[in-house]
């Protein structure tokens, strides 16, 4: 096994994609504390942000997230934000990120989703001037919020449409929320030219999975972790080559259905010959990074180096970009890992 000082020095240095980062929770703790001041006249303290990040389950998770949300008083902190996810992608060798982004909340404080989307292109055309870095959008349309807000989310992509945002996903609460609830909404979004992924098979049992595939006919499939009770659906996913966006430290600290790093079926899936990623979720949250987990990988399920290529190449094959711009970036990969 490379030691783990050599091991973070070597693949930062290789070129990565993530799929599975939702930028609010790319967020510092620092810029958390600007937010707080601003809005409250008072930082949180250390003893308060401790208090903010800890939770048991995927819903207490949940409503963290949607409490950092709620800190932001106007468009323009969104910039604090793609401060930090630049930053992230900097210390980790991000080349290139789709990221999730949920409006409901930011809506229903009476943001303007047009004003949204004009700092999110001003700051994603920044990002990739001062890193040549590309970052894609996929908007959460959220079951948390129910179908009629999806569909009012869809609404607003299309109406204030720009070329970052790639597609639609659907987060939040899965098990308040099933995937077959949201099949009109992901049937009109590819109608008009958008990607379709749903984060499935996180919190609840393999189902969750059939109906993303079935139901919402999603390109990709976030977390997954559940597959691993159903054989027939692993040899499906396989043979379609439909990716798995999978998070391990997020999945262990969710408690659900990983109890330990070294329980995590992304070994198995790996083995069977699926598609899998790598990705963090969300890195503030749960403590980690894209590097992290990579190590994690190589240190606690022994993936070789030969295998965390593999890992690497898949995070670009997996991508909405076109095959010509896949082949390209894998073989900056296989150059870079000479």
């Amino acid at each position: 096994m490379m030691e783990k000082a050599a091991f973070y020095a070597f693949l930062k240095a290789i070129p990565k994609a993530e799929i599975h980062l939702h930028i609010e929770a790319v967020i510092s703790k620092a810029s958390i504390k600007k937010l707080s001041r601003k809005k409250n006249g008072a930082e949180l303290t250390d003893a308060e942000l401790e208090d903010l990040f800890s939770y048991a389950d995927l819903n207490g998770f949940i409503a963290a997230f949607l409490k950092v949300q709620d800190m932001f008083s106007e468009v323009a902190d969104l910039d604090l934000v793609f401060a930090d996810l630049q930053q992230y992608i900097t210390d980790n060798g991000i080349s290139y990120a789709e990221v999730f982004f949920a409006p409901s909340a930011f809506i229903k404080k009476g943001f303007a989703y047009g004003d949204i989307m004009q700092n999110f292109s001003k700051n994603i055309a920044r990002i990739k001037a001062e890193t040549g870095v590309d970052v894609k959008v996929l908007v959460d349309v959220s079951r948390t919020f129910g179908l009629e807000n999806a569909e009012k989310n869809l609404d607003m992509l299309l109406a204030h449409r720009i070329p970052a945002v790639i597609g639609i996903g659907l987060g939040g609460a899965e098990s308040k929320g099933p995937c077959k609830d949201f099949g009109p909404v992901f049937e009109r979004a590819r109608a008009n030219g958008l990607k379709t992924v749903a984060h499935a098979g996180e919190d609840v049992d393999a189902w969750s999975i059939w109906d993303a595939i079935d139901v919402l006919h999603a390109a990709r499939i976030g977390h997954g972790i559940t597959a691993i009770q159903d054989e027939t659906l692993m040899e499906r996913l396989k043979n379609e080559r439909i990716p798995l966006e999978v998070a391990p430290t997020s999945n262990v600290f969710t408690k659900k259905y990983v109890p330990s790093f070294e329980q995590h079926p992304i070994r198995a899936f790996f083995d069977k010959g699926l598609l899998v990623t790598v990705n963090t979720d969300d890195p503030l949250f749960f403590k980690v990074s894209l590097l992290d987990e990579y190590w994690n990988l190589h240190s606690k399920l022994h993936f070789t180096e030969y295998e965390i290529k593999q890992l690497v190449l898949n995070s670009f094959a997996a991508t909405f970009l076109s095959d010509s711009e896949k082949n390209a970036w894998a073989e900056k990969v296989e150059a870079s890992w000479k």
